[in-house]
């Protein structure tokens, strides 16, 4: 190309003060001829840039080929099993009072539950309006306070229970969901490879992850509950040992002083026979 150039500018600067000559009777315009150098030069600029485009679209091509391919015998190199939930059960039974209990950490079904915790738990009985008059108002609100705890316990465990009835219900479709994510993940069909698929499987896979942790974070909050009972129970008793330190010093000197002062009287005055 650069020889052309300098050629035609050559031949240019030779003729550039003659408007036109004749050479075996052709006609020679320098215009047009100015004119068909610049558009050679154009289509030459216009090869090398299709010849770049064409490298750069080769490089794309080769680099989505390599990028479509799978990895071989997927299913050998990464599948592997996982433990299985399995249902509780209670052998023998001795007294048939599990039955129920089982039942409902197995199904997740609340009736079943309460009927089956009340079924195998020492029943809580309540006091009588007599005893409840009976008791000073320090005696009745450690009574109530040991009644709440009872009741709030049994509260916490059965929906503690519930909990674990409605994960392990729903365990084996949750199973067979991820089951069928880990095929499409390993299988070599290109439709189950294309970008959308893979994204969908993505989606799927985080969908399944959020529920895990939602089942997970239940299952703390049940234990958590739990765990704020036994410390109100623990804080109860800590404070009837705090009340009742308080009310031996604020009444224990005066009933001693009493108790002294007559028998020292009593000493006094007694007499062998």
């Amino acid at each position: 190309m650069k020889k052309s150039l300098l050629i035609a500018t050559v031949t240019v600067l030779m003729i550039s003060g003659t408007s036109h000559a004749q050479f075996g009777g052709v006609v020679y315009d320098p215009t047009n001829f100015h004119n068909a150098l610049l558009r050679y030069y154009q289509l030459r600029m216009q090869l090398a840039q299709l010849q770049q485009t064409y490298r750069q679209i080769l490089a794309q091509y080769n680099l989505a080929v390599q990028m479509a391919k799978n990895l071989q015998n997927m299913p050998a190199r990464y599948q592997a099993t996982f433990s299985q939930w399995r249902s509780l059960t209670t052998v023998p039974n001795v007294y048939q009072n599990t039955g129920g209990w089982v039942n409902g950490v197995n199904s997740g079904a609340l009736p079943v539950v309460m009927g089956g915790y009340q079924q195998a738990i020492q029943a809580l009985s309540r006091y009588s309006p007599q005893q409840i008059a009976s008791m000073n108002p320090d005696e009745l609100q450690r009574a109530t306070a040991n009644y709440a705890s009872v009741e709030l316990a049994d509260g916490a465990n059965t929906s503690a229970m519930a909990t674990i009835g409605n994960i392990r219900a729903n365990a084996p479709v949750i199973q067979s969901q991820i089951g069928n994510l880990q095929a499409d993940s390993f299988s070599g069909d290109p439709s189950l490879n294309s970008e959308v698929g893979v994204l969908n499987k993505i989606n799927a896979a985080n969908m399944l992850i959020l529920r895990s942790l939602q089942d997970s974070n239940n299952l703390r909050l049940a234990a958590l509950e739990q765990q704020v009972i036994e410390s109100k129970r623990q804080r109860d008793a800590e404070a009837a040992l705090i009340n009742t330190d308080i009310d031996q010093r604020a009444n224990m000197v005066n009933q001693v002083k009493q108790f002294t002062s007559g028998l020292g009287s009593t000493l006094q005055s007694y007499r062998l026979p």
